[in-house]
């Protein structure tokens, strides 16, 4: 029997991200496609398929694309003080944590180059660097019956993962970009990276990450409009 890649199996069932259900990175494009009836099955596949601790191939340094990244803007684009900035991990933990820029540079760097994938049509190769998310969850010591994780951003956008997802070796709270400080327009001074997910599911310019063990009527922004909610790649 033929083996088949999670990406290849989901591209013929015709369950992806860009099959069943289509979103989008900040515009609201093939919204009256949406359909919710489809939802659970589409989230159902896959989630069955997702392997929490299997990378994705990564690109070389010299695939990076500077100029292919576009920037989507969710209403207005806020600009934070790195010397007050607080990342606040709070919800169902048994250690709250309030990090400063400071706290969080003295945790290990990642860095990956991945493909940036946008639902819209296009996508561009981006080295990111930060700490592996799950490094930071970690340290919030979350209680068992954690399962999902939301994230708000100063620009009032807000998402929900699933803490499986969150916890894959590849999604970074980034805070470089392409080996260099992480712009204000790509959501300075913190942002989610990760090559698991579509692109208006990493948050960008994010001040709290609350850990949750169920979801509560609002899921994300563009999810609370009928857009798919796990948006696995």
């Amino acid at each position: 029997m033929q083996n088949f890649s999670r990406r290849e199996f989901l591209k013929i069932a015709g369950v992806s991200s860009s099959g069943l259900i289509l979103g989008g990175c900040g515009v609201p494009i093939f919204a009256d496609m949406v359909g919710a009836a489809t939802e659970p099955l589409n989230q159902k596949f896959e989630e069955l398929l997702f392997q929490p601790e299997k990378p994705v191939p990564e690109f070389a340094v010299s695939q990076i694309e500077p100029n292919q990244l576009i920037v989507n803007t969710f209403g207005f684009t806020p600009v934070l003080d790195p010397a007050t900035f607080r990342l606040i991990i709070d919800g169902e933990v048994n250690q709250p944590l309030s990090l400063s820029l400071n706290d969080i540079y003295k945790l290990p760097l990642t860095s990956m180059v991945i493909r940036h994938v946008c639902v819209e049509g296009w996508a561009a190769i981006v080295q990111w660097g930060g700490v592996r998310l799950r490094d930071l969850i970690q340290l919030a010591q979350p209680k068992p019956d954690v399962r999902y994780v939301y994230f708000q951003s100063a620009d009032r956008y807000s998402e929900s993962w699933d803490l499986r997802s969150c916890l894959h070796p590849q999604t970074l709270m980034a805070y470089q970009k392409n080996g260099e400080p992480l712009p204000i327009q790509n959501g300075a001074p913190l942002r989610v990276a990760s090559p698991i997910k579509l692109g208006y599911k990493q948050s960008k310019w994010v001040t709290r990450i609350t850990l949750v063990n169920q979801l509560g009527r609002s899921r994300g922004y563009w999810e609370d409009q009928g857009y798919e909610w796990f948006a696995g790649l």
